[in-house]
């Protein structure tokens, strides 16, 4: 993650479970509403984008690794650096979306709403999945 020190920030552990995306979004939410606080307000939409986003990325981490994984998040210039770290080095790799609601949405729906997305091994063998979405009033 690039370090912004004058940029609000937030990180969070999160637990190798089914609680874990939730805690996320709870946690995303908060964050990016506080944000206004600080003189740099996130507007309604750019809100609900930012928690799909997170959610996303936070449930395949649970579902396609062994091990917890972090959140990582940075608001600077009208722009929200959304970061997620976890276990495992597979890299993430689209697949057929299934309309029965089983999944392959996600990583697809990523792409069309992030301005930037990238993944990155990690010094302890897992990865960092980055994206970064505007979020300006």
């Amino acid at each position: 993650m690039t370090p912004y020190p004058h940029h609000p920030q937030r990180h969070l552990d999160l637990p190798f479970d089914v609680s874990a995306a939730g805690r996320a979004r709870d946690a995303t939410s908060r964050f990016l509403h506080s944000a206004g606080d600080l003189g740099q307000p996130v507007p309604p939409a750019a809100v609900d984008v930012a928690v799909l986003i997170v959610t996303e990325l936070v449930t395949n981490a649970v579902r396609h690794t062994d091990g917890p994984c972090s959140l990582d998040l940075v608001l600077h210039e009208g722009l929200l650096d959304i970061d997620v770290t976890d276990t495992s080095s597979v890299l993430p790799e689209p697949r057929q979306p299934h309309f029965n609601g089983s999944g392959g949405w996600g990583w697809i729906l990523i792409h069309h709403i992030a301005r930037d997305v990238s993944v990155t091994p990690t010094p302890t063998g897992g990865k960092r999945v980055h994206t970064c979405i505007a979020v300006a009033a």
